[in-house]
């Protein structure tokens, strides 16, 4: 399903308090702060000619979040970086003085971090972040997990020292859980998304993600003319959507949004103007996106800078996990969860419609922007949906070629 963004609010000036989270200041503290982290580097932009000739259009990127800090995932940028600024601002309370990143590890902040727990509900890949995030500081963590949330994620966020419960239902259903609970331990809630009278940490946590967005105008040779984001409950797509559109104003590039059919939240929120909560049905194998209520903070944002929601199935999904690890016409293999190349899956369809390619005005100059959110982040999942291993596809891009030297997966 496609739909124009017809919200009387499309092209609007963003609310002050959400574009202070999503402007070019913002962006760059969260660069200054990721350069206190170890591990840290800009991921990487991967050019797709192949598919670009094959679908008609100028170019393809695709910004490679599997290989962040560690994670696997965009959402490295987003916890982690919500985790660090509530300490620093508890130990700016406390002292009584402006307390810097750079400080993070000294004995003063490390103690006050010790009396803080964090916690939020998750999907896996944002419940990872926080936990990585309260690790790095020495704050205790607990994660709440819904029935649907594979052994291995759940494993993969343990590791990192968290307290895991599990929640019956789905990721609303631990959304709200998780909430309770925090408020009856005194615990801070750190969630991806927000509700009425919960607005301020959500936005930090989108103000992380800015630094993508950052990273890869820097990498791209020109800005792109479209952009196609999937979406949960619509932090990362408003993220994109909110910096782009600051950046830009007018001459922004055209921005879709796009949710499974399975829990299309923010699609049928733009159908009914407003935002709704769709039906839990049958779950999506797009595990990371399987959201039923959209963020309000997010709504605001995409109300007025996204152009067009449209939604995917599984079977599109998962034919271009396929599809980026096996690859043809030189372009490199790419290791992209469920959920990680839902962008690119859009695009295909989008290029496979003369109708929809003239809504948005995908011609043959068109240079557009992905985002792989996620790799192979349940690997046992990627193997039986892709018959390959995460490894076995990455040794593609190592392979010889006849002068000798070997392919590669950046740009």
């Amino acid at each position: 399903m496609f739909l124009l963004n017809q919200h009387i609010d499309h092209r609007a000036p963003i609310d002050a308090s959400d574009a202070d989270a999503v402007s070019v200041e913002a962006a760059r503290e969260v660069e200054r702060f990721l350069k206190h982290r170890d591990g840290h580097k800009e991921t990487p932009l991967i050019s797709l000619p192949g598919v670009a000739r094959e679908i008609g259009v100028g170019s393809i990127h695709l910004k490679d979040e599997g290989q962040r800090l560690g994670l696997g995932s965009f959402k490295a940028l987003g916890g982690s970086y919500a985790v660090i600024r509530l300490v620093l601002e508890e130990a700016t309370r406390r002292l009584g003085r402006d307390v810097d990143v750079s400080e993070l590890h000294t004995p003063e902040v490390s103690s006050v971090a010790k009396g803080m727990t964090v916690s939020c509900a998750t999907d896996g890949n944002h419940g990872r972040s926080v936990a990585q995030g309260a690790q790095l500081v020495g704050a205790k963590c607990a994660i709440f997990v819904h029935s649907g949330v594979s052994n291995e994620r759940v494993a993969a966020i343990a590791g990192f020292g968290a307290q895991m419960i599990r929640v019956d239902g789905n990721y609303d259903d631990s959304v709200v859980q998780a909430s309770r609970v925090a408020a009856q331990e005194g615990w801070i809630t750190v969630s991806d998304t927000s509700w009425p009278g919960y607005e301020r940490i959500p936005r930090f946590v989108m103000q992380g993600y800015t630094a993508l967005v950052s990273e890869a105008l820097r990498q791209l040779p020109e800005p792109p003319t479209h952009v196609f984001i999937q979406a949960g409950v619509g932090g990362i797509a408003a993220a994109v959507a909110g910096h782009l559109s600051i950046l830009f104003g007018d001459v922004r590039p055209f921005f879709t949004v796009v949710d499974p059919s399975r829990a299309a939240c923010l699609f049928e929120s733009a159908r009914a103007g407003h935002p709704v909560k769709v039906d839990h049905g049958q779950s999506t194998v797009m595990a990371m996106l399987e959201c039923y209520e959209p963020s309000l903070v997010a709504w605001r944002i995409l109300s007025r800078t996204a152009d067009a929601f449209m939604t995917v199935d599984d079977e599109d999904a998962i034919s271009v996990m396929k599809r980026l690890a096996n690859p043809t016409d030189g372009d490199p293999a790419v290791v992209a969860g469920e959920s990680g190349g839902v962008g690119l899956a859009a695009l295909l369809k989008t290029a496979a419609d003369p109708t929809l390619r003239g809504k948005i005005g995908l011609g043959p100059n068109a240079r557009v922007f992905l985002i792989n959110t996620e790799s192979a982040t349940d690997p046992l999942l990627y193997e039986q949906l892709v018959n390959a291993t995460p490894a076995q596809v990455t040794a593609k891009n190592n392979k010889p070629v006849k002068n000798g030297s070997t392919d590669g997966a950046s740009s």
